[in-house]
């Protein structure tokens, strides 16, 4: 039988949410069922709900920084138990045979992967997401979480941390290396720990040095703020690899003069609008300006037991259901250090709109 579920849903972009019953599918032989505990918020979700992608497939639940306790399991899953701790990101799903599956980059699947929320599913259902009180998923895309990292501050590493962990991973970041991490946001705290737990030497570009401190309380050796005329001549041709995480428009030459040779620039934010650089900016010097998503589910187990081993979590604000509007407006504004997380308990009280 399908499952219903209480989940925050919208109708429209301009519509405020609403708590509804949704149905998640009748769980197969691969299926885990999951209690969620915590959903964290991405600023994927709001460009999502709010049309700012492309036309979203309403009525729809978003959220894919999952944390939850296993509650049941179909007869053919082997991977996780009754009780255990997981979580799910921003995959469900990928055809488990194409090269890039077999590699374990499910992200890249040539057939097309298949997105936590607002992405046909196999079935040819639209996927709803983690801002709910249960999921049902394939136990491939079910990451354990360890004991040593609870599940508020573990949900946004679905996704915050993942984002971060796999250029880290790729570019080598670690003992010897300096790293510049532009933006000190919910995906630039994440790569602050992270690169500086591996060993390396961090440096945070921002506007201004109103975040210095918190900057070394995550692991960096310095801020610099961007804002002030000449701040970068002292650093041209000093790191190893940058990594930028703002969704702005970035004077890309201009940081590119910051790398070594054969350095990296990666970025993970999406600007809204087309970059421009001049091809001497990386003829010269042998250097790399290179695009990073998520990575697949091997690899985002590893980042979370990293992120465990290490003590690394997101740094969180916790809210109720009834709050999520304003966080978005919140998150919008850099009003938030770093990460709202939705505390799913908070669903008990609501009453909720039941199916059509």
């Amino acid at each position: 039988m399908p499952i219903l579920t209480k989940a925050l849903q919208k109708t429209a972009p301009d519509q405020p949410y609403r708590v509804a019953q949704i149905e998640r599918r009748d769980p197969r032989p691969n299926d885990v069922v999951i209690a969620i505990k915590a959903a964290g918020i991405c600023h994927s979700d709001i460009h999502t709900i709010r049309d700012e992608w492309g036309k979203a497939p309403f009525p729809l639940t978003v959220g894919h920084e999952i944390a939850g306790i296993v509650e049941a399991i179909g007869d053919a899953v082997t991977r996780h138990a009754v009780g255990d701790r997981v979580g799910v990101g921003c995959l469900v799903d990928s055809c488990g045979e194409c090269e890039q599956c077999l590699a374990d980059e499910e992200q890249d699947c040539l057939q097309g992967n298949v997105g936590t929320y607002a992405s046909v599913d196999r079935d040819g259902t639209i996927t709803q997401g983690g801002y709910a009180e249960h999921v049902v998923v394939d136990e491939r895309f079910v990451l354990g979480i360890p004991k040593g990292i609870e599940l508020d501050v573990a949900a946004p590493l679905l996704c915050a941390g993942i984002t971060l962990y796999s250029p880290i991973d790729r570019w080598g970041v670690g003992e010897g290396k300096r790293v510049a991490v532009i933006g000190l946001g919910g995906l630039g705290h994440m790569g602050v720990q992270i690169s500086a737990a591996k060993g390396a030497e961090v440096i945070v570009l921002s506007r201004s040095l109103a975040k210095e401190s918190l900057a070394a309380e995550l692991g960096a050796s310095r801020t610099v703020a961007t804002g002030v005329e000449g701040w970068d001549e002292e650093l041209r041709g000093s790191f190893d690899v940058i990594l930028n995480t703002v969704s702005a428009d970035l004077e890309l030459d201009r940081y590119l003069r910051l790398l070594k040779p054969h350095g990296a620039m990666v970025n993970v934010g999406l600007p809204p609008g087309p970059q421009s650089i001049k091809l001497g900016s990386l003829i010269n010097g042998g250097k790399v300006l290179a695009g990073s998503n998520i990575g697949g589910i091997r690899q985002t187990q590893e980042m979370l037991d990293f992120c465990a081993a290490h003590g690394i979590g997101a740094m969180i604000e916790t809210i109720g259901v009834d709050a999520v509007d304003e966080a978005y407006d919140r998150v919008v504004a850099g009003d938030v250090q770093f990460r709202f997380v939705i505390d799913t308990a908070t669903f008990a009280d609501a009453e909720a709109v039941p199916l059509p």
